[in-house]
């Protein structure tokens, strides 16, 4: 029966360490990416321009409804028979970030859809553009909306990296897979990664529930009736 040894942790901390750092780089890339296309589809998918519209409905529908492996798969073996090659970590960090852009999306939508309509035309008539108003006035309050709906999805991101490994991406996984090969220790060397996940999506957890608590506070002040002028005086104040 296997024990855990977290030794295997310190003869092979170049491993670890390599695949750690280049998780939290793909996972940075990939946010950061997935954060601007997702807010272009959304709006793609809002937009009264009809072939703008179609676009981004068809190519979020298609995207969300097909796994993550074929996604990275299409751009490291697929794209090589159209004479593009890309490397695992290139291919693995594009299909993160277009997966991961069609959910987040579908949140920032789903935000501007709660926006009164009023906003926009209140901007549209002070004399902004229809991207100046989306981008000024309604973006800001959709985003702020569905913060922690995208906070989840980015943890998601973190997790979904992982895929990396199955196309030589040089991410945690891959190196975990490379030492226990050599040691044999499925148990320590796996409990060993998911660890280094926890550093990674805790974090993020407690910040996601923290924005939610925030937010749904500050909702809550917002909601709440003004008092009345006269009341609550202070005692012996005379009201004329």
């Amino acid at each position: 029966m296997g024990t855990l040894d977290f030794s295997v942790l310190f003869r092979h901390s170049d491993r670890f360490i390599e695949g750690f750092l280049n998780t939290i780089q793909v996972s940075v890339m990939a946010l950061i990416g997935s954060f601007v296309l997702g807010a272009i589809l959304a709006i793609f998918r809002i937009s009264p321009v009809k072939p703008l519209n179609w676009f981004g409905t068809a190519f979020v529908e298609f995207i969300r409804n097909i796994p993550l492996l074929l996604v990275v798969f299409f751009f490291y073996l697929g794209l090589p028979s159209l004479g593009i090659s890309l490397d695992g970590f290139v291919a693995g960090t594009l299909g993160l970030t277009i997966y991961t852009a069609v959910f987040i999306a579908e949140a920032i939508r789903a935000g501007i859809q709660t926006v009164p309509r009023g906003q926009m035309e209140a901007a549209r008539s002070s004399g902004l553009s229809y991207i100046q108003a989306m981008n000024l006035v309604i973006l800001p309050q959709a985003i702020k909306i569905v913060l922690p709906s995208i906070g989840n999805q980015f943890i998601n991101l973190v997790k979904n990296s992982s895929i990396l490994a199955v196309v030589a991406g040089m991410d945690l996984m891959y190196f975990a897979d490379i030492v226990n090969s050599d040691t044999f220790q499925p148990l320590s060397v796996y409990t060993i990664v998911a660890l280094f996940y926890l550093t990674l999506t805790l974090p993020l957890s407690f910040l996601v529930h923290y924005m939610e608590r925030r937010f749904g506070q500050s909702d809550a002040e917002a909601r709440k009736p003004k008092g009345k002028p006269g009341k609550n005086k202070p005692a012996g104040q005379v009201t004329m």
